[in-house]
């Protein structure tokens, strides 16, 4: 049973004994030593009187302090913004365990307990290097529409132990912050969370989903492969599993950019011609004229001519109608793999890299930047998302020093710090290619992925996807893992943005066993918004069927390339 916040029974049905509520009959009930004895219920605890309550280091399966909650309020459905009706937002914290390093950080979270709950949860991720607590009442990241809480599910999130530094990453100074941010504050603020829910709820949770994007679909994954008891079903978006090959990759685009004077930068009229002159190629190889790149191994096989186009005569710079060779080789330390010399953890070498010739955006906020000048430190606007986030990697992560040169480190060959590099990509990384534990509990995995994203690239989860099916076989991984690949779709922008209920899809797998197919993504873009596409199962892609609009779905089938 499940009372409102702040609700009270009559005394003619509850009397409180301790902390047990003794349920007596509507007329009274007698109390004499004849009658049988009373059937007791763990008492359902109100918003209000959560606030200062503790959960026990005993009850977190890894090693804290134990868990403390600073605050606990009911958000009214009536209250200015709340889309999710009344429920109770509780705040909080996770504290060191005893033995962690001085100046170890708090975890601290957001859980939201519906007045209507629904009997699950969904545990939502983070993005970047996290630093800021996830409030869990927004939508799926990178899919954008229903709420998980306004459909009833309990949901919660964290800042991954640390605050604020997604920048410059310098919170990795901190040992324990970076075994907190790589996996550990999963485990944590999971295992908290449920000791709180089932407190409020006097019962535990039915279902557990997890649920991010980015960095949040590397946790997602993360969740899949060490803690695979903990959730029955995860949506893990644009997962950045082999997150140091990511970092790896943003240096040497930074490398080949920068050096020379920046003689590589592509500026941004620059990004802006790689992009149109690879749509112009490739946009109509699916049937549609729309300028979405649906066909994207077609428009790979053409790669070198897109290339050729791009190319100046005389190899110097030109001006912005051509690339000269050093923006060539800038395009191929993007478009092509990072290869290594030395194996990282689980035996990866390498990073499989972006899609810029096959329709990525690399002129937005996230993409190359906007300057020839090297900044110390780089910055986003100036030097492009990749290289920024690389540099703070390596000077933070791995090197520990805020002076490192990243433009003269040698990713092939990293002295000291190759056991450095290779221990770390196995703490932040998702890679660890055994899913049997998770599949064997019944676990259901959804992962989506745009084809044109330019921070973290889709070739790493494909390659990931396609291992998986050599090593079992497509009816073992179809058993457990959808896998939709989204033309258009960049990191959360793009020419395609899809509207999606990717909880839904998953909830119903779990309870119903119907496992999702086709589904359909409506783009949320303000030109295009209401435009509908499939969202095909990977390997497939939206092919035009050649009649009707070109906006509506039911236009295209899921077609082999």
């Amino acid at each position: 049973m499940y009372l409102p916040f702040g609700s009270h029974q009559p005394a003619s049905r509850f009397i409180v004994f301790s902390s047990t509520a003794v349920l007596l009959s509507a007329c009274g009930g007698s109390s004499n030593s004849s009658s049988p004895p009373p059937v007791q219920a763990a008492q359902i605890v109100v918003c209000a009187d959560l606030a200062g309550k503790t959960v026990p280091a005993s009850a977190i399966g890894l090693a804290t302090g134990g868990a403390s909650v600073q605050s606990a309020t009911v958000v009214n459905s009536t209250d200015a913004g709340n889309i999710n009706g009344e429920y109770c937002k509780v705040e909080g914290k996770i504290s060191p365990s005893a033995t962690a390093a001085a100046g170890t950080p708090d975890i601290k979270f957001q859980l939201n307990l519906p007045t209507q709950w629904n009997g699950k949860t969904v545990h939502m991720g983070g993005g970047g290097y996290n630093g800021t607590v996830v409030t869990a009442t927004g939508a799926v990241s990178f899919a954008p529409g229903v709420t998980p809480l306004s459909q009833g599910y309990a949901t919660f999130g964290s800042d991954s132990g640390h605050v604020g530094n997604s920048a410059t990453a310098d919170f990795a100074l901190n040992e324990a912050a970076i075994d907190n941010f790589g996996y550990q504050h999963l485990k944590k603020t999971k295992d908290t969370a449920f000791e709180l829910i089932k407190l409020r709820y006097a019962k535990a949770a039915d279902k557990s989903y997890f649920a991010g994007a980015s960095t949040g679909g590397r946790e997602g994954m993360t969740a899949v492969e060490r803690y695979p008891q903990d959730y029955d079903g995860i949506i893990a978006n644009a997962p950045a599993i082999n997150f140091s090959g990511v970092r790896l990759q943003g240096v040497k685009i930074g490398q080949a950019s920068y050096s020379n004077n920046g003689a590589g930068f592509l500026n941004p009229a620059k990004q802006k011609l790689i992009l149109k002159t690879a749509v112009d190629t490739c946009d109509t190889d699916d049937g549609a004229a729309d300028r979405i790149v649906s066909n994207v191994e077609a428009c790979r096989a053409k790669q070198a001519a897109i290339l050729n186009a791009l190319a100046c005569p005389s190899g110097a710079d030109e001006g912005n109608t051509c690339l000269s060779v050093a923006q060539i080789n800038t395009v191929k330390a993007i478009s092509d793999d990072l290869t290594l010399p030395y194996s990282l953890a689980f035996n990866v070498n390498r990073h499989q890299g972006y899609n810029i010739l096959q329709g990525a955006d690399f002129s937005g906020g996230l993409g190359l930047g906007g300057s020839a000048t090297l900044l110390t430190p780089p910055t986003v606007a100036t030097n492009g998302y990749l290289y920024t986030q690389g540099d703070g990697y390596l000077k933070y992560f791995i090197a520990k020093d805020a002076s490192l040169n990243t433009q003269a480190f040698d990713l092939n060959n990293p002295g000291n710090y190759l056991q450095r590099l290779i221990d770390l990509s196995s703490t932040v990384g998702a890679m660890n290619p055994d899913l049997s534990a998770f599949q064997a509990r019944g676990g259901k995995l959804i992962v989506l992925h745009g084809l044109a994203d330019e921070v973290i690239s889709p070739n790493p989860a494909i390659a990931f996807y396609k291992a998986q099916v050599a090593k079992t076989s497509q009816t073992s991984v179809d058993a457990f893992w959808r896998f939709y690949t989204v033309p258009g779709f960049g990191h959360g922008s793009g020419a395609f943005v899809p509207s999606w209920d990717p909880i839904s899809a998953l909830d119903t797998w779990v309870t119903k066993g119907t496992a999702p197919g086709t589904l359909i993504g409506t783009d949320t873009n303000a030109a295009t918004a209401g435009r509908t596409r499939p969202l095909c199962v990977y390997p497939l892609f939206p092919k035009y069927k050649g009649a009707g609009s070109i906006d509506i779905a039911s236009n295209y089938t899921c077609a082999a390339s």
